[in-house]
């Protein structure tokens, strides 16, 4: 059974920084080998999931129009995690962020992280 942990979430004044981190975890399970794409998402009150940033096995990187400039996606293969460093937040930065793994075969979720940006 593979799971995905979320944490680093928390409450920051508008314009803070946070930083996101979740690590899989399963027996054998390799975000490297398996070559999974890995992504974080959030969804706010109301509103759908959204993608926020995603980054392959080999290091390709997307980004939500809303956040280029401010949050940068990153992975450590050797420890199956994936990062999310989130500078210059803005009160509509807050939401539920969740982490995904997935190929074209296999699609994992993490639980989530709530972050609330004060203004």
């Amino acid at each position: 059974q593979v799971q995905l942990v979320e944490s680093g979430g928390g409450l920051v004044q508008a314009g803070g920084s946070l930083r996101l981190s979740c690590a899989a975890s399963g027996r054998g399970f390799s975000i490297l080998t398996m070559g999974f794409t890995m992504g974080w998402y959030h969804q706010a009150p109301g509103k759908e999931r959204e993608l926020v940033a995603t980054i392959t096995s080999g290091g390709t990187t997307v980004y939500a129009d809303s956040v280029k400039g401010r949050f940068t996606i990153s992975r450590d293969n050797a420890k199956n995690t994936v990062y999310l460093q989130m500078n210059s937040l803005k009160p509509e930065d807050t939401a539920v962020y969740y982490c995904r793994a997935y190929t074209a075969y296999r699609n994992y979720w993490g639980q989530g992280t709530q972050v609330t940006v004060s203004s």
